[in-house]
């Protein structure tokens, strides 16, 4: 049996397993287990936990349930809201302030918990009804939060650029510092069109109020002393020593990314024992067990993806696809605009973490030879996996708004997003015409080529 047919068996069993609604890591899994069985040498059988077990066996991939345990630390807190309100109280006075405040927290917490959906869900829980009680359009919210929470996947510390680290071989800290310059990127593109948008509303509502006396809350101005932006600050300034902590350990060379993930994850507890008083079992208990279920979710996923991509490199599907690919001799950036096309495809079904481990084998080879940094894609394959979070129909961002925001109607909670998926499809144009957005920042610090 020829190569193509089996590695067109292999994807439509994978597909029928999905759409009939089995769980992603079972359905890798079995699929993987039943190609072995009926392809490879019976004895492979008896090496499945061995060789899934080899697969994960990476210093690397330890850090992720730390990561986690302090996502999960700052997630279950007061954090989120406490960031919000110290930099709404610094921003209010800038038209569109409260929406952009809105932006800065899902960034900075998305670099303490590294966590999309964890980002959403604490920031938008403060932020959506503070936006919609301040006659914000119920779109325009859900969109900001929507967007700001995919930032969690760009900004280290990043589960997902952890497993592409894993996947394409590459230094995990240069990989964390080439997604700085891109996050930084879209925070300013986003809270330029927080800005705009809400002078466009602004407008609308005050042309309301002049013809009909309809008064909206968007155009009544908040009135916060110096006084009180001060008192603001002690909310946000022991998080942003943990990001700093955290930062400082890690590409200053005192630890590595596991021993750094690690440090902050004690930081986030020891921090939320200080500030919250969360420190009694009975308070760390939601902590632990929202750190036991994901991390365990997360490595099912990573160790049946593993083998999946085991068995496809086993049957030369995944090198011959690569190799049909570099045969179609397309031009070095027609490639990457295919294998984009691709990803944000497999973003309509898939999530992040198994598109990386699923196309790794396939789509490096082709771009490798044709010349591309692997860092630098790596970078722009995350923001376009980030526009997957937002459009349906996965869209996972989209179902923690409405679950966080059930009155705003789920046709403008994804309309609200559109503006932001074409942000990030801006954004990823700027990376191509100015890679050094992404690479600069690595070689400065790192040195080119280490």
């Amino acid at each position: 049996m020829s190569t193509l047919v089996v590695g067109l068996m292999y994807g439509g069993a994978t597909l029928a397993t999905m759409f009939i609604g089995m769980p992603i890591a079972f359905a890798l899994g079995a699929v993987a287990v039943l190609f072995m069985f009926g392809f490879m040498p019976s004895a492979s059988l008896d090496t499945v936990t061995q060789n899934v077990y080899e697969e994960m066996a990476s210093i690397t991939l330890l850090s992720i349930p730390l990561f986690i345990l302090k996502g999960a630390a700052i997630g279950k807190s007061r954090a989120g809201q406490d960031l919000y309100s110290a930099l709404h109280a610094w921003m209010h006075k800038v038209p569109g302030g409260l929406g952009i405040a809105n932006v800065f927290a899902c960034a900075l917490f998305a670099a303490m918990a590294g966590s999309s959906p964890a980002t959403c869900s604490a920031i938008g829980s403060a932020g959506i009804p503070e936006m919609r009680k301040r006659g914000y359009s119920g779109a325009f919210a859900a969109g900001i939060i929507a967007a700001g929470g995919t930032l969690g996947i760009l900004l280290p510390p990043s589960i997902t650029m952890i497993l592409y680290a894993v996947a394409a071989e590459q230094s995990l800290g240069r990989l964390f510092l080439a997604g700085l310059g891109p996050g930084l990127l879209l925070v300013v593109l986003f809270a330029g069109y927080a800005m705009i948008r809400f002078r466009q509303e602004y407008a609308a509502a005050k042309i309301a109020y002049e013809r009909t006396g309809a008064h909206s809350e968007i155009l009544a101005e908040d009135k916060l002393t110096m006084r009180d932006r001060f008192a603001a600050l002690p909310r946000v300034l022991p998080f942003v020593i943990l990001l700093t902590g955290v930062m400082v350990a890690l590409y200053g060379g005192y630890a590595t990314p596991s021993e750094t993930a690690g440090l902050g994850g004690i930081l986030a507890l020891g921090l939320i024992a200080a500030i919250y008083g969360v420190w009694k079992p009975a308070d760390l208990a939601p902590i632990l067990t929202s750190t036991i279920r994901e991390s365990t979710m997360l490595m099912l996923i990573i160790g049946m993806s593993l083998l999946y991509s085991y068995v496809m490199s086993y049957l030369h599907i995944s090198q011959a696809a690569a190799q049909a690919i570099v045969g179609l001799q397309l031009s070095k950036w027609l490639l990457l605009a295919t294998i984009l096309l691709l990803v944000v495809v497999l973003g309509f079904f898939l999530p992040p973490v198994s598109i990386i481990l699923m196309t790794a084998p396939i789509i490096l080879p082709p771009l490798r030879v044709a010349g591309f940094d692997l860092i630098w894609f790596g970078v722009v394959m995350t923001i376009v996996m980030e526009m997957g979070l937002i459009h349906p129909p996965v869209g996972l961002n989209i179902f923690v708004i409405k679950n966080i925001a059930p009155d705003i109607p789920l046709k403008d909670v994804i309309w609200g997003t559109v503006p932001f998926v074409l942000l990030m499809l801006l954004a990823v144009v700027l990376l191509c015409l100015f890679p050094q957005i992404a690479t600069g920042l690595p070689d400065m610090v790192m040195g080119k080529g280490r």
